[in-house]
């Protein structure tokens, strides 16, 4: 499948790296200079409230920051998903049909009721060009369609599992494949 913005990449048992083995990451952004994602399935134990408190109410359950990927830990992200298709707020950036991106520097009222859901990531995932082709074809990744609830699960541990399993053929399989097969 090829790799766009509001696609799903999620680990395969053969990802081994620490910061993303079991993880389903939402795609942001792909153009040819590389990709930016975040880990939709890593909730962290910091309230919004404590960091971001203007957006308290309108985060989604869990209302805590979600450990978006290793790099920028310092900075934050927020994913949203639009009521209203035809009227997108101040500080909205698309990412694929109702899903894009919040700039948690716009004023709250400014973007009060046009959200059906928002989380708030800390941090994100970044690969260069062709980096994240590399890790694909390798077997790192599988690549599938994402559904607008999956950014804002409440119980984001399933996440995963769930993703895989409503996958077509033989791929929704993958679920329960061991790291090495050949042990099984």
């Amino acid at each position: 499948m090829q790799l766009a913005s509001g696609m799903l990449l999620v680990a395969t048992p053969a990802l081994q790296d620490p910061n993303f083995a079991d993880t389903v990451v939402l795609l942001l952004d792909v153009t040819e200079e590389g990709a930016l994602g975040v880990v939709l399935n890593r909730p962290s134990q910091v309230l919004v409230a404590d960091v971001l408190e203007p957006w308290r109410d309108v985060v989604a359950e869990p209302e805590v920051l979600f450990r978006g990927g290793p790099v920028g830990t310092d900075g934050a992200l927020a994913v949203a998903a639009l009521r209203d298709p035809q009227d997108p707020p101040v500080g909205w950036r698309p990412v694929a049909g109702l899903l894009g991106m919040v700039d948690l520097d716009t004023p709250t009222e400014l973007v009060d009721g046009s959200l059906s859901a928002m989380r708030v990531f800390a941090g994100y995932a970044g690969w260069g060009a062709g980096q994240l082709d590399g890790e694909v074809e390798e077997g790192s990744w599988y690549v599938v369609s994402a559904e607008v609830g999956d950014a804002f699960r409440g119980d984001p541990d399933g996440l995963r599992r769930d993703v895989m399993r409503r996958q077509p053929g033989m791929l929704a399989w993958h679920v329960n494949r061991p790291v090495d097969p050949d042990l099984n």
